[in-house]
């Protein structure tokens, strides 16, 4: 009689404990972690970006008003021009263009102002790999070719 009243107490003690326990969320098959909110990839952008142009507080101080306010006016002109592609394009070149001059005066030369322009393109190769490792594939490994057969060798190399 005794094992049997253990055995229930026991049981009820395991069913309050887990009871008791937060649940978790449900996580799919390609979900390793937490997604990241919009503030923290903002934050991992600015670290990469300083770090990748060596910006020193003085620079820094001048340098991401002009950069936030060329991303501001890349985004407007993209919301302006989204049904016209070469129109963008275009207004997209003159935007850079303007903010080099800017970027050149702050970081005192044309290849640090050419990777200030082109920094947010190496930041989201690197969340893109981040997010196909988390995935399970490859960073980096993009399928080559269109799923045709390669061509034939030319004659006379067979």
């Amino acid at each position: 009689m005794k094992k049997i009243i253990f055995g229930f107490l026991l049981s009820m003690f395991v069913v309050a404990i887990s009871s008791a326990q937060p649940q978790e969320r449900t996580k799919g098959p390609h979900d390793k972690g937490p997604r990241p909110s919009k503030e923290n990839v903002e934050a991992l952008k600015a670290a990469f970006m300083t770090k990748h142009l060596n910006l020193n507080v003085d620079e820094a101080q001048k340098f991401w008003p002009a950069y936030n306010a060329c991303m501001e006016e890349l985004k407007k002109a993209r919301q302006e021009k989204k049904d016209d592609v070469l129109a963008f394009e275009e207004a997209a070149l003159n935007i850079r263009k303007k903010y080099k001059n800017e970027f050149k005066k702050v970081l005192g030369s044309d290849e640090r102002a050419n990777k200030a322009l082109t920094a947010d393109h190496a930041f989201m190769r690197i969340i893109k790999d981040e997010l196909q490792n988390r995935k399970g594939g490859k960073p980096g490994s993009k399928k080559k070719g269109n799923g045709a057969p390669p061509p034939p060798p030319p004659p006379g190399q067979e």
